[in-house]
C-alpha cells in the first residue's frame, strides 16, 4: 500500500503541471521572468496554506538546477541554520551556482535565528526563499526583509480546485485506477477553504473509506467521512484559520462564551498570542469602530501587555480583553466608509484638490490663489464653518453612515448640527 499521501504525490514538478498564481508565473508572471532569466532574488513567499509555496520553492530549485537546501522553522534552530551556510559557502569555492535555502514557516523563526541568516544572504552565500502564512512585515526583521523580494500567493479559486481533483482523478497512480465522478463538489470546495493540500487528503479519505471501484461522489458522502475521520485530515494545524475565524466571529456576534472557548482551543493548541492579539486590533477597528473607540485602546494594550507578559499568564489578558469586545456594542461603519472611499478613488481617478485646501509655502502658490478662499475654522463660532472639502466631482458624496449605536448616536447628531442638509442622516 502507497503510505505517500495524495497531494504529495500529485506535487507539480515543473511550472507546466503548476495550478493557480498567474500573476507570478502566467505568460507574464514577474516570477516567471525571473526564472526564464535565471536571475532569482531572495524571496518571501506569503499566503494562506496549500497554495503552492513549497512547491514552487521546488520547481525553482529544478529549473535551475541549483543545490537546494531546506529547513523548517519548527524543528531548526541557529545551529542548523549555520551548517547550512556553511556547505553552501564549501560549494562557492567550486564555481556552484547560488544555492537555495528554503525555510519553511518561516515567522516561527526567532529574531536570533533570523540574524543568523542576514550575513549569507547579504553576502550572496545563498538564495533565500521563506514561506509564511503570516504578514512578513510583522513577522520578519526588517533588516532580512529588506534583502528579499515578498511575493503574495493567492486563495485557490473554484477552478483551481475543482482542476486539481480533476488532476488526481487521471494522473494519480493509485486514483487513477478507480472510476470515480465527482457527482457533487460542494462539500469537497467548502471544507478545503481553498486549501489545495486540505481538498487532496479530504477527497483521497473520502475514496479510501469506499470499497469499491466505482465511486460517485456526492457531498453527503463526503461529510459523513470527514465527521468520522476529521483527525486524519487536521494535520499541521490546518484548523489554524478555522478557529480564528470562529474566534473572530463569535466576538462580532457578542457572545463572550464562545470567544473564550475559541480562545482556549487556539491557546491549548499552542498557537501564536501574538497572532491573536494583531486579529483583535484588527476587529477592534472593523467591527467595534466609533461604536467604542475605547475597544481599539484595550486591544493595542493587550498586544503591548502580552509581549512584556509572554504565557501563560498572558492567556488572562487575552481572555480580558476577548471578553470586553465581544461585550462591547458594534459597528462597521468605519470601515465601510473606508471601503467606499476607496472604491471612489478607483472609479473617479485622482481628482484635484480644490484651490482652497491647497498649501501655498511660496509666492507663487499664493499669487496662484491657493488656499486664499479657505475658512479656518477656529475663527468662527463653535469652531466651525460650513465649506467644501471634497472635490468638486463628488461633493456632496457621503461614505461614512454613522452605526445605530448610544456613542454613534451622539456623532450623527453632532454632524447634522454643525451641517444641516449635507449630513441630514
Amino acid at each position: 500500500m502507497n503510505t505517500i499521501p495524495l497531494a504529495e504525490r500529485l506535487r507539480p514538478k515543473s511550472l507546466d503541471d503548476f495550478i493557480g498564481q498567474d500573476h507570478l508565473i502566467g505568460k507574464n508572471g514577474v516570477l516567471l521572468k525571473s526564472i526564464k532569466n535565471n536571475i532569482i532574488p531572495s524571496i518571501i513567499f506569503w499566503g494562506p496554506p496549500g497554495v503552492g509555496k513549497t512547491t514552487l520553492a521546488n520547481i525553482i530549485a529544478t529549473q535551475l538546477d541549483r543545490p537546494f537546501y531546506t529547513l523548517s522553522a519548527i524543528n531548526s534552530g541557529v545551529k542548523d541554520v549555520r551548517e547550512v551556510i556553511n556547505k553552501a559557502s564549501s560549494l562557492g569555492l567550486f564555481g556552484k551556482d547560488v544555492p537555495l535555502l528554503f525555510i519553511d514557516e518561516i515567522h516561527r523563526f526567532s529574531k536570533s535565528q533570523q540574524d543568523s541568516l542576514l550575513n549569507a544572504v547579504e553576502k550572496g552565500i545563498v538564495t533565500l526563499i521563506g514561506a509564511t502564512t503570516e504578514n512578513p512585515s510583522f513577522e520578519v526583521i526588517s533588516a532580512l526583509l529588506s534583502r528579499c523580494q515578498v511575493y503574495v500567493l493567492e486563495s485557490f479559486e473554484k477552478t483551481h480546485l475543482l482542476q486539481l481533483l480533476e488532476q488526481a482523478i487521471q494522473k494519480d497512480e493509485i486514483i487513477s485506477q478507480k472510476k470515480i465522478n465527482i457527482k457533487e463538489s460542494d462539500a469537497l470546495l467548502r471544507l478545503s477553504g481553498g486549501d489545495g493540500r486540505k481538498l487532496l487528503n479530504i477527497f483521497e479519505l473520502v475514496v479510501n473509506t469506499q470499497n469499491t471501484t466505482e465511486i460517485s461522489i456526492t457531498n453527503d458522502m463526503v461529510m459523513e467521512s470527514a465527521q468520522e475521520n476529521i483527525a486524519l485530515y487536521d494535520k499541521s494545524g490546518e484548523q489554524h484559520y478555522d478557529i480564528i475565524s470562529a474566534f473572530i466571529k463569535s466576538i462580532r456576534g457578542s457572545d463572550p462564551n464562545a470567544a473564550v472557548y475559541w480562545l482556549a482551543r487556539m491557546l491549548e493548541g499552542g498557537e501564536d498570542i501574538k497572532f491573536i492579539a494583531r486579529r483583535l486590533i484588527i476587529l477592534a477597528s472593523e467591527d467595534i469602530g466609533n461604536a467604542n473607540p475605547t475597544a481599539l485602546i484595550m486591544a493595542n494594550n493587550c498586544f503591548q501587555s502580552i509581549n512584556v507578559i509572554g504565557m501563560p499568564e498572558a492567556r488572562i489578558i487575552l481572555s480580558q480583553t476577548a471578553i470586553y469586545l465581544a461585550s462591547s456594542p458594534k459597528s462597521n461603519a468605519a470601515y465601510m466608509a473606508i471601503n467606499e472611499a476607496q472604491e471612489m478613488v478607483k472609479t473617479k481617478g485622482a481628482l484635484s484638490v480644490p484651490l482652497e485646501l491647497r498649501n501655498a509655502p511660496t509666492k507663487l502658490m499664493k499669487d496662484l490663489e491657493y488656499g486664499k478662499e479657505y475658512s479656518y475654522a477656529h475663527n468662527y463660532a463653535n469652531n466651525f464653518v460650513e465649506q467644501e472639502f471634497l472635490p468638486e466631482e463628488i461633493k456632496g458624496e457621503t461614505f461614512y453612515e454613522p452605526g445605530d449605536n448610544d456613542r454613534e448616536r451622539q456623532i450623527r447628531k453632532f454632524l447634522k448640527s454643525r451641517w444641516q442638509d449635507k449630513y441630514n442622516y
